[in-house]
């Protein structure tokens, strides 16, 4: 058995990046939503050139926006999505979104028990609303679920606010628990694809560290001008 285990080749382990993306009605104007497709398409480009013995990159995106949440991309090697762009409608379900992420999140069908701690990633520009576009606290509970499961207890979990509408408090609580140098970061339109860049950059080195489930410290310098609540 010790010598079947010494000619034994090393597979990747899966690194899971998860975007919680806000695809309101509001996220149309100013070109916010237009950004945030580039954005994120850019990213899964330079996540799909990432080779490393040790992790594999995979991202899905959860949307919210309307009557709900949804898979928008499932969950798979950056290297094998072909990227579509999102689009906006209705209201804010912030609540569904939240939802959606425990329960993919805790699916070891799709994410193994082998894997790495995941990556979170919200955004949005407003506040969280019912499936009609009333102001509602009904994210509460199922963010405190999220936060509750084992594996988002364990992972990296950044958030961004895109304009002066943007619920500070929601995404406060989304970082609770989270090392406190992690600030939430707000930004307008046009530096959206920076904040991208700065989230990619992140997770590739993390996932070419020694150790891929620590959390490095975060040095925001380079994103001073991504003002903080």
């Amino acid at each position: 058995m010790s010598k079947l285990k010494d000619f034994s080749i090393a597979t990747a382990r899966m690194m899971p990046v998860i975007i919680l993306a806000d695809v309101s009605g509001s996220m149309s104007a100013y070109g916010k939503l237009a950004a945030l497709n580039r954005a994120i398409a850019e990213m899964i480009a330079t996540f799909a050139d990432e080779q490393d013995a040790r992790a594999e990159i995979h991202v899905a995106v959860i949307t919210f926006g309307g009557d709900g949440a949804k898979l928008h991309q499932p969950l798979q090697p950056a290297y094998q999505i072909q990227w579509t762009n999102m689009g906006a409608k209705g209201s804010t379900p912030m609540g569904a979104a939240f939802e959606l992420a425990t329960r993919l999140l805790e699916d070891k069908t799709v994410i193994p028990s082998r894997s790495y701690h995941p990556n979170l990633v919200l955004i949005s520009d407003g506040q969280p609303t019912d499936e009609r576009g009333r102001p509602s606290d009904n994210w509460k509970e199922p963010l405190q679920q999220l936060l509750n499961s084992e594996r988002s207890s364990k992972a990296l979990r950044l958030a961004m606010g895109i304009g002066p509408d943007a619920d500070e408090e929601t995404l406060k609580a989304f970082l609770t628990g989270q090392h406190p140098e992690i600030p939430v970061f707000r930004a307008d339109e046009t530096r959206i694809q920076k904040f991208f860049r700065w989230v990619t950059v992140t997770l590739t080195s993390r996932s070419r560290s020694v150790n891929p489930n620590s959390i490095a410290p975060i040095d925001p310098d380079n994103l001073d001008d991504l003002l903080e609540f």
